[in-house]
């Protein structure tokens, strides 16, 4: 090696030809990134993030996102080097079957991983969501004196996150809460898989991001000088806003052919380019993996410089203890994830006597009652408040004035959202936030991330069929709740009155595994007489015998508007002899979890006449109606008319359960 190759450098080409090494072993993944991206992230990983390796989730780390997750070999590179539980052989089985090191990250708090990233712009939002959970935690717990929440999110961005719609909803919301503990690099390298940005792109980002209220600073991305007092300045003179260092790199850095060129995005470099790259940084061509002991030596200070950070942190934290001891009590339970709800007392309940009520007045309704019950829980809706209820009389919007405030007024913006609360989550809280279903399209794949993490998210989705009348097929979702429920790993529930309403916020909130998705009515409907019908804690099985005995005929299986329906043609099926038993669908997957037993005490076998009623496609209803099943379902969209008109056009009346019934029975089903 070259004598004269300092420590520094010595160490930004070890991030370097680890990453090339593991991509090219594996002959795929994305080396050009992380070539081109080593000097920030090596100043910033050992000059400013104030991490523990040996304590991956020491609460009051600073965070690191990288949103521009395809230069994942950048990120696993420096968990190794800095002391993480992430072995040399892990990064030497990249994107191999198993390993810890896959193709895009993937959220392990455990081996410092902060969240998912791969779909652009994602990661973004995660870390808006993060800096907002931050201000919030801080607003909360600290005290004068007692800074115990005081991190910062940092992150990097690409070109291609730059371009994605919701990393610019996510940076208008930063920018308009003055959300100033954020500082992304973005690696304006001005290449992407196409090739050139310029093909199609070719704004100024800067000035883009000055109009959204960032801070904006410019450096040299192979200047650890110019890197260094754009993160200084950043940190002292960002008069209160998020900061983006918009960072002019070289992808693909020190490849002789490839470096500036689309070549080196997403594709190994190749056995003779790797060893001509190598000979350029100084490094031996004959030795893969290679760490110097120089470098490792100064990246493994991280451990030691960490462990300092978090004692100082629990000598300050122990004070804390003594001197505001419930504080310190509420922020354990932050810690654990408990939210110490007394179910019984608080949710409320409803009479029939009420008269009718949609599910989305009874859910603003329990979250009245609950939401003070744990400072966890923190609200929001995408500009469709006094429609989604989900704003209780007692919230006060969080703004850059009060960080205190609970309530996060989101604006038409249903995809940074998803993000935004995604990096909630990940941070502790236990987020809400309210949109009509049929826009759950626009947030889909936050909230399929959501799912692949296991994030605690609540989507409050109002207006769930063509019941929301008026507004027309455009507003009306058909085909949302079968979508929602091919997703792994996401709960939908859709209760079927109040009383159901309030213990499905039960289920969301116990749920600490994944995200839950409430879908609610517009339209008021009756509450459930219980006496008449079995308790509404059924629900919390997923699905249960609503109405019906032990010689029953057949089976109706309804869920959210239509359980209704079911009951009333039920009523009428009993007027001509025939004994229907009445099942409330109200969460496929809850049910399915439930014990074989009693799966099929409530679907018994030897029943195979069963009937699926539910406003929307009928997809996914086959593994309880069977072959012999019939639905009474939406193959097609909406209309735009009052609800009750609508409902009857299109077929939802008990007149017509009763119909499809009949001919059931006279087919012999």
């Amino acid at each position: 090696m070259n004598k004269k190759t300092d420590l520094d450098t010595l160490c930004i080409n070890t991030i370097r030809t680890l990453s090339i090494d593991a991509v090219e072993k594996a002959k795929a993944g994305h080396p050009g990134m992380p070539m081109g991206t080593a000097p920030l992230a090596y100043q910033l990983w050992t000059k400013h993030l104030r991490h523990s390796p040996e304590n991956p989730q020491w609460i009051n780390r600073d965070r690191f996102v990288l949103s521009a997750g395809h230069g994942s070999m950048l990120l696993y590179s420096l968990l190794h080097l800095t002391g993480y539980n992430l072995p040399l052989e892990e990064i030497k089985q990249f994107r191999q079957l198993n390993s810890m090191t896959p193709g895009h990250p993937e959220y392990e708090p455990d081996l410092g991983v902060e969240t998912t990233t791969g779909p652009l712009g994602q990661g973004f939002g995660n870390g808006v969501g993060m800096a907002l959970a931050q201000k919030y935690l801080a607003a909360y717990f600290n005290r004068e004196g007692f800074a115990v929440i005081d991190y910062t999110i940092y992150g990097i961005v690409s070109d291609g996150d730059i371009m994605e719609g919701v990393q610019s909803e996510a940076a208008s919301l930063a920018g308009h809460l003055r959300l100033d503990n954020i500082i992304y690099f973005y690696d304006d390298n001005s290449i992407s898989i196409d090739g050139e940005t310029d093909l199609s792109f070719s704004e100024d980002v800067g000035k883009r991001y000055e109009a959204y209220g960032w801070n904006v600073v410019h450096a040299d991305g192979n200047d650890l000088a110019s890197i260094e007092s754009a993160l200084s300045r950043c940190r002292t003179d960002n008069e209160g806003r998020p900061s983006l260092i918009v960072t002019k790199t070289n992808i693909g850095y020190g490849s002789p052919n490839k470096q500036d060129t689309a070549a080196s995005h997403g594709a190994a470099l190749g056995e003779d380019e790797v060893r001509k790259t190598k000979e350029a940084y100084g490094f031996d061509p004959d030795k893969d993996f290679f760490i110097p002991e120089e470098a490792r030596t100064h990246f493994r200070q991280a451990i030691d410089v960490g462990s300092q950070l978090e004692n100082e942190w629990k000598e300050l934290l122990s004070e804390y203890a003594t001197r505001y001891p419930e504080l310190y009590s509420e922020f354990k339970e932050l810690e654990e994830g408990k939210l110490n709800i007394d179910w019984k007392s608080v949710l409320p309940k409803f009479s029939p006597d009420d008269g009718k009520m949609a599910t989305r007045k009874a859910s603003g309704t329990t979250l009245e009652h609950i939401v003070k019950e744990s400072p966890q829980i923190i609200g929001g809706s995408a500009d469709l408040t006094p429609s989604n209820n989900t704003r209780v009389s007692y919230h006060e919007d969080h703004s850059a004035k009060n960080r205190l405030g609970r309530y996060i007024r989101y604006g038409v913006r249903e995809h940074s959202m998803g993000a935004i609360m995604n990096g909630m989550a990940l941070s502790h809280l236990r987020p809400y936030g309210g949109t009509f279903l049929i826009f759950s399209d626009y947030m889909r794949a936050s909230l399929r991330l959501a799912a692949m993490m296991k994030a605690p998210v609540i989507y409050v989705f109002t207006h769930d069929s063509i019941g929301l009348g008026e507004d027309g097929p455009t507003h009306q979702p058909v085909e949302h709740l079968s979508s929602l429920r091919a997703m792994p790993n996401i709960h939908v529930i859709r209760p079927a009155d109040a009383n159901e309403t309030a213990l499905a916020w039960q289920m969301a909130l116990e749920r600490t595994d994944g995200p839950t998705v409430l879908a609610l009515t517009r339209q008021g409907l009756p509450i459930i007489d219980r006496n008449k019908y079995a308790p509404a804690d059924g629900v919390l099985k997923g699905g249960y015998v609503l109405a019906g005995g032990e010689q029953d005929d057949m089976i109706i299986i309804a869920t959210g508007s239509e359980v209704q329906l079911a009951l009333e043609a039920r009523e009428k099926l009993l007027e001509q002899g025939i004994s229907a038993r009445v099942v409330n669908m109200a969460c496929f997957e809850v049910f399915d979890n439930q014990s074989d037993e009693y799966r099929n005490s409530v679907l018994p076998p030897q029943i195979t006449g069963r009937i699926a009623v539910e406003a929307g496609v009928s997809y996914g209803w086959q593994k309880y109606t069977g072959i012999n099943g019939v639905h009474v379902s939406l193959e097609r969209f909406g209309v735009s008319a009052k609800v009750n008109d609508a409902m009857q056009a299109l077929g939802f009346t008990a007149d017509k359960v009763v119909e499809k019934a009949l001919n059931l029975q006279k087919s012999g089903g």
